[in-house]
């Protein structure tokens, strides 16, 4: 379909909830977005792309076609929006990993049925616990709540072994009741079993309350042995709730969110509490490649989070959010879980200083992995996007004026290649051309990019390639006077003033017409453009002082005889300034120049103190 056909097709939609999905031309689903009110939604993808990200704009450029599902409520299209995403995994949106990194609890329907691990959720008629977390942690878990209960994990057979030996060693070591004797009954079998998968529902305060109301029972009826078996039970699963090593999904009664959107990587992190304490965490980097902004990224990946598992906490805390949204992801998930599953976002108190801690988890996670040329892409794209580059820039060129009233008056030109300066291609300017010899910035700095850009059209390899971008250091009027130079060479590379703050740090840039970007809430950016309008004035000043101590050097020793150019660049390498060649006796001097050349300058310096102390009576 050509844009225009897509762009009808979008305008026609109703105003109703639904899924979208857009596909190229093979047919093959590259994004799915859910909306409430479609044809706003699928519309703006057609509409005038200036207001579109870069990749969104690449993405719209590769649709073919779209389709759409209708439903009745927004909170049903995030169920099948997730579904789809998860069936089609396409490549513009936040894809979590899939399900095979997530193990289940299985629990088979046999008349002795066992726990057992599995990568996917099969439609066997078996029961499922999960997904939960690393497959080392959840064997552990796993371990641990069968250890609680005295379950056999030997590899025998029920009831096919029952009686067949006599008990293995975990009953011996009180690791199991051992359940291949022929006393132990099938039903406390499945009982012990309808324990464990209590657990591993989290359902563990459920659990401890009907076992301690029956050892309470069997205490009164002086049973006393069965009641202490009960209270051996409860104690191992209290002591099992307190241990870091188990899941925290078997037991949280809270999750907390952190999201950071880093340089190259973005991160959640989710933190764990049951009753007040911190049971466990999770983390996982992934890649926001729509640049949704946050509460987008929320939805997409509490969806794909929470969805597919069975066990779910009484609370969410999410680190921002709208209400309808939080009601909506609370409504699906309550349904999904069978208990009221408060989502919401905490504004003050102990909830919020708990969700700043999950934003510190995701944020030192997400830095922790990402490398330094990852951060470099970053801020460079960053810094396209800003300044609405074609491509992020490879190359960029500063400049810089500096002057002491009307004499030495020196230019900069520092080049950074992508983050990183480029030092053997900095360049040096005397400025010859101004009329009157008084300081003018603007006439020098377009004597500068003449000088430069000329040096360019001649084919000059110390000043090729031209950049990607001029900063000039320097207001709307610097920026107006680079672009004048700049058009009558026929150079389009964009050209940007630096403009500082009351600090002298670079607050904006500055286009030619007077535009202003602003840079400081973008601390990638503001790091980068202020080094560059650091290292160009430190470079400026550098040659400005070095031009400035040699002209002094030169006008104090004009006029000695036999001291030419090269004699008073000989003495000024030497002894760096006026007085040290002045403070210099003459077998000093004589290292630097000829002996009758040393003694001239000795005497221009102290002839006159010669002169005092002959006359003195």
């Amino acid at each position: 379909m050509t844009h225009d056909e897509l762009k009808e097709k979008a305008n026609a939609l109703p105003l109703s909830p639904g899924v979208y999905l857009m596909m190229d031309k093979t047919g093959k689903v590259i994004y799915v977005g859910k909306a409430k009110k479609l044809k706003n939604r699928v519309s703006q993808y057609f509409q005038d792309s200036a207001s579109h990200t870069a990749k969104t704009r690449q993405m719209v450029s590769q649709v073919d076609r779209f389709d759409t599902i209708f439903v009745t409520s927004e909170f049903e299209a995030l169920v099948l929006e997730n579904s789809l995403i998860k069936r089609h995994m396409p490549r513009y949106n936040i894809l979590l990993k899939d399900d095979k990194g997530y193990p289940f609890v299985r629990l088979s329907k046999d008349a002795y049925p066992r726990f057992t691990m599995t990568h996917k959720w099969a439609g066997d008629g078996a029961r499922y616990f999960g997904p939960f977390g690393g497959r080392f942690e959840t064997r552990q878990a796993l371990d641990a709540v069968l250890s609680a209960l005295r379950l056999p994990t030997c590899n025998r057979k029920f009831p096919r072994d029952i009686g067949a030996e006599r008990p293995c060693l975990n009953f011996h070591m009180g690791r199991c009741d051992g359940f291949c004797r022929p006393e132990m009954t099938a039903e406390e079998y499945r009982r012990r079993i309808n324990q464990a998968s209590l657990m591993l529902e989290g359902r563990a305060k459920q659990l401890l309350k009907e076992m301690s109301a029956e050892m309470e029972a069997e205490a009164e009826a002086l049973r006393f042995e069965r009641a202490a078996l009960l209270r051996d039970r409860i104690s191992a699963i209290q002591a099992l709730g307190k241990k870091q090593t188990v899941i925290a999904g078997l037991c949280a009664d809270t999750d907390i969110w952190g999201l950071y959107r880093g340089s190259g990587k973005c991160c959640y992190a989710v933190l764990h509490m049951e009753e007040g304490n911190l049971a466990g965490r999770e983390t996982e980097l992934f890649t926001a490649p729509m640049e949704e902004d946050e509460t987008e990224m929320l939805s997409a990946l509490t969806a794909q989070y929470y969805l597919p598992r069975a066990i779910l906490p009484h609370e969410i805390l999410l680190p921002q959010g709208t209400e309808e949204d939080c009601e909506n992801l609370s409504q699906v998930l309550t349904k999904r879980a069978g208990h009221r599953v408060w989502v919401h976002v905490p504004r003050r108190g102990e909830k919020a200083e708990l969700r700043a801690m999950a934003q510190r988890n995701a944020a030192e996670e997400a830095e922790r992995a990402t490398t330094a040329q990852e951060r470099v892409a970053h801020t460079l794209e960053l810094l396209q996007k800003m300044l609405d580059l074609p491509a992020p820039p490879e190359r960029m060129e500063s400049f810089d004026i500096s002057n002491t009233g009307k004499s030495d008056i020196v230019a900069s030109m520092v080049v950074y290649s992508g983050t990183r300066p480029l030092k053997n291609a900095y360049r040096r300017f005397h400025i010859k051309e101004l009329a009157d010899g008084h300081p003018d910035d603007y006439a020098s700095m377009r004597e500068v990019l003449r000088r430069r850009l000329q040096r360019a059209a001649d084919g000059d390899e110390k000043f090729l390639p031209l950049p990607d971008v001029f900063l000039i250091d320097g207001g709307v009027t610097h920026a107006q006077a680079a672009l004048s130079v700049a058009e009558t060479f026929g150079v389009t590379a964009p050209i940007f003033g630096m403009v500082k703050d009351d600090r002298h740090r670079t607050r904006a840039l500055v286009t030619p017409e007077g535009r202003e970007i602003g840079i400081v809430n973008n601390q990638a950016v503001f790091s980068l453009i202020g080094q560059i309008q650091e290292e160009t004035h430190r470079f400026a000043i550098t040659f400005h002082h070095e031009s400035h101590s040699k002209s002094a050097t030169r006008s104090a020793l004009d006029g000695i005889p036999g001291v030419g150019p090269k004699r008073r660049e000989a003495l000024r390498k030497r002894f760096g300034t006026v007085k040290a060649i002045r403070e210099a006796d003459v077998e000093t001097l004589a290292e630097a120049v000829p002996r009758d050349a040393a003694e001239a300058v000795w005497n221009h310096f102290h002839a006159a103190e010669a002169k005092a102390e002959n006359t003195t009576p």
